[in-house]
């Protein structure tokens, strides 16, 4: 008997009676030693009995209630969001307008938005035209009698703002992005990485769907998860991510999350983008050219004074000041000029502390502000040319300490003996 899903919604509506019949009915207690036909009608009335119960019904396959669940999950209110009054209303609110399931109010926030990102940036040309290609030819690809990649690869060197620059390309062209990192993809679970990309590629593709918006899938840092280091051990995990992802390359309609395949279970085409600083330690067949294409990023001299200046602009920086400063310390990546700006606020911070009652009252003072909703009055450095170099200098001489000193050899060092 082929089972109706919707008749699940039964199993909420048992009243007292209909448990107590149940309840009392198992309880029924024979005196006298039972014959062979009284057992044999005793269990006929059981399996009567525990049939009623549709968790344990069985359909024409020989399947129960269980397993036809899983195969139809997809079906169920944590897709596509149930009433309230239907589900019990601790789960029930109101999202985007319309009564939903908090699973569904979940799901639509795996989503990311760039409304932090306010003021004036700039984006690098060459990296603006590389990823707005990528991302329209993938959804005009049915246009195009040509192979498309899925996958662009953005690879260069720490710090360059590869993310960075991303959103920014994001937001530009409102783009509603599902954004994962490197640490996402291991799990104590053998297979959860895997199935956890082909859940975040549908999501990307039910926006475009259900929102009419442009989506892609993100993932940041992925030779940091994927990469292989010397004796760097390669888990089941590490191979099905792999194996997941060259799937999505050659297949890039027909993502499964586990469940049995139906013929309408069709998605969208969803580009998508990683970052990285070395691909040459990922698996090969992965970034062939037919399934990635590269993107290595490296800006210019020009397109660092830019960056740095709108950085500075507020600061009251001058562009030919922020040349000199970037000629004073070259060879260094774009987060090298923003930390360089964060640190020149640190002696206005101590400053601060000790007015506001020392390093032992400021917990206090910082808990009592909060709970009376008051946040903390803070007044900026004024930023100068002098104070930033001064800054660059004891970050270049951090980063010189740590490249002479190697302490880990020194801690090593007797472990040879």
């Amino acid at each position: 008997m082929a089972l109706n899903f919707h008749s699940s919604a039964l199993l909420f509506n048992l009243t007292p009676t209909t448990k107590f019949k149940h309840y009392s009915s198992s309880l029924s207690v024979r005196c006298s030693a039972p014959s062979s036909s009284d057992e044999d009608a005793t269990n006929k009335k059981k399996k009567r009995l525990s049939q009623q119960s549709s968790w344990e019904t069985e359909d024409s396959e020989g399947n129960d209630y269980l397993y036809r669940l899983g195969a139809e999950a997809d079906n169920m209110n944590i897709a596509v969001g149930a009433k309230a009054g239907v589900i019990d209303s601790l789960f029930a609110g109101n999202f985007l307008g319309k009564d939903s399931d908090i699973v569904f109010d979940y799901r639509q926030k795996v989503t990311r938005s760039f409304a932090y990102l306010q003021g004036d940036y700039y984006v690098a040309p060459a990296f603006l035209d590389k990823v707005v290609c990528h991302i329209v030819k993938n959804y005009i690809s049915h246009l195009l009698n040509a192979k498309v990649p899925l996958i662009l690869g953005v690879w260069g060197g720490k710090g360059q703002g590869k993310t960075f620059q991303t959103e920014l390309v994001f937001q530009a062209m409102g783009i509603e992005p599902v954004i994962m990192s490197a640490g996402e993809l291991e799990s104590e679970r053998a297979g959860e990485p895997g199935k956890l990309i082909r859940e975040r590629y549908r999501t990307a593709s039910q926006v475009v769907q259900n929102q009419g918006k442009m989506s892609c899938l993100m993932i940041n840092d992925i030779d940091a998860g994927l990469g292989r280091y010397g004796n760097t051990q390669v888990t089941v995990n590490n191979q099905i991510v792999v194996g997941t992802l060259m799937n999505l390359c050659d297949n890039p309609t027909r993502v499964s999350v586990g469940q049995q395949w139906r013929e309408g279970d069709i998605t969208h085409r969803i580009p998508i983008i990683v970052t990285g600083n070395d691909f040459s330690t990922m698996y090969a067949p992965l970034i062939r050219d037919g399934r990635m294409e590269k993107f290595y990023w490296q800006p210019t001299k020009e397109d660092i004074v830019n960056i740095v200046c709108r950085m500075y602009e507020k600061d009251g920086i001058t562009r030919d000041e922020v040349a000199t400063i970037v000629n004073t310390f070259p060879n260094q990546a774009l987060d090298f000029y923003g930390a360089m700006r964060s640190r020149t606020y640190d002696q206005s911070i101590l400053k601060w502390v000790e007015e506001s009652g020392g390093a032992e009252d400021i917990g206090r003072r910082f808990l009592r502000q909060r709970k009376k909703g008051e946040l903390p009055v803070f007044v900026p450095p004024e930023q100068t040319v002098e104070a930033l170099l001064e800054s660059g200098r004891s970050l270049t001489e951090e980063q010189k300490l740590i490249m002479e000193n190697k302490l880990s050899k020194e801690y090593m060092k007797n472990m040879d003996e």
